[in-house]
């Protein structure tokens, strides 16, 4: 079920049922996450022992809800009200909390001993998802007693707009508790995939690694600018994945063959250039001193303020007419 098949009655049910949300660690994902749930009429209390945390996320989450207004987000325009609220001390901050959403730093041993204080300290019914791009629910769970409550829900930067959500259960992760992850994120309006194994990165992450890979070969070899790069992509493979993903645009391409035609016709040719990519692609002194002369003389005009509003407003009038079109 995608999140436009969940109708009204259902996701009034589950939000009903993870009405209170504890956000832990309020950085550019945290706060993100901040307003999708806002957005969606729930209680977030934010933990995060950083000084001006307060005024920080206000201000984000001030910007991201006029973007999730214009996505339809059935609350963006509300007053928060007191549905927002911070506490830095992390046991009072889960003790009356539904669902956890945890994006602390990308340490195992830091997650592992924050799991085992939020296991002992928010309610046995608690669902808890962890942001992490790269560590596993079983890794993270090691020191919980109950690690069938903890599983991935990893996002895709920004959260308030990209819709992918990676649901990744641990090898303890109960049924249940996937499922309410799923149900969760869709009446939130995300796309949540659940994903078949744990792997290092997660599925986006490694075929962002993989293309990115190849662009800096591209670009240290001298082949094409960090900016024509840009270029080629978005005018290209961009746009056409916006609508139909690798597979489906190959078997497209296959003719009435589909697929199978495809790789009779183009695999040869792909198999030579998957070869040609075999050698070492390193972020050594020579490439990252290209790499960052170029980046700054592309992006450097722009602050990164004016930069993430350009890129929202390209992104948010893609889905609304992708949205347009389903409807």
């Amino acid at each position: 079920m995608s999140a436009q098949a969940m109708d009204a009655a259902q996701r009034a049910l589950v939000l009903d049922r993870f009405q209170r949300v504890t956000v832990v660690g309020a950085g550019v994902i945290g706060a993100s996450w901040v307003a999708v749930f806002l957005a969606h009429g729930l209680e977030v209390c934010v933990s995060d022992p950083r000084a001006g945390v307060d005024a920080e996320v206000r201000e984000y989450v001030a910007r991201a809800l006029g973007t999730l207004a214009q996505l339809g987000a059935p609350h963006a325009q509300q007053d928060i009200g007191d549905r927002l609220t911070f506490e830095a001390d992390l046991e009072r901050a889960v003790a009356q909390a539904d669902v956890v959403q945890e994006n602390g730093p990308e340490r195992i041993d830091f997650k592992r001993k924050l799991w085992a204080r939020i296991e002992k300290a928010a309610p046995a019914k608690a669902l808890f998802l962890s942001s992490s791009s790269a560590l596993p629910a079983t890794d993270q769970a090691s020191e919980m007693e109950t690690p069938e409550r903890l599983l991935i829900g990893h996002p895709f930067n920004p959260p308030h707009i990209v819709p992918l959500v990676e649901v990744v259960p641990g090898k303890a992760t109960s049924d249940a508790a996937t499922q309410s992850a799923v149900d969760f994120y869709r009446a939130v309006g995300k796309a949540p995939k659940v994903l078949r194994k744990e792997v290092s990165g997660f599925v986006a992450n490694r075929l962002q690694s993989a293309i990115f890979r190849e662009c800096v070969s591209l670009v240290a070899a001298g082949v094409v600018t960090i900016d024509e790069l840009d270029d080629i992509v978005t005018h290209s493979v961009g746009l056409r994945w916006a609508v139909n993903g690798p597979f489906e645009s190959f078997h497209l391409g296959g003719g009435d063959g589909g697929l199978r035609s495809f790789v009779a016709q183009f695999g040869p040719g792909m198999e030579k250039r998957w070869a040609s990519m075999q050698r070492e692609v390193r972020f050594d002194e020579a490439t990252s001193k290209l790499l960052f002369e170029q980046a700054d003389a592309s992006y450097g005009q722009r602050t990164r303020e004016q930069l993430e509003a350009a890129r929202d407003a390209r992104q948010i009038a893609i889905l609304q007419a992708l949205a347009a079109q389903q409807s």
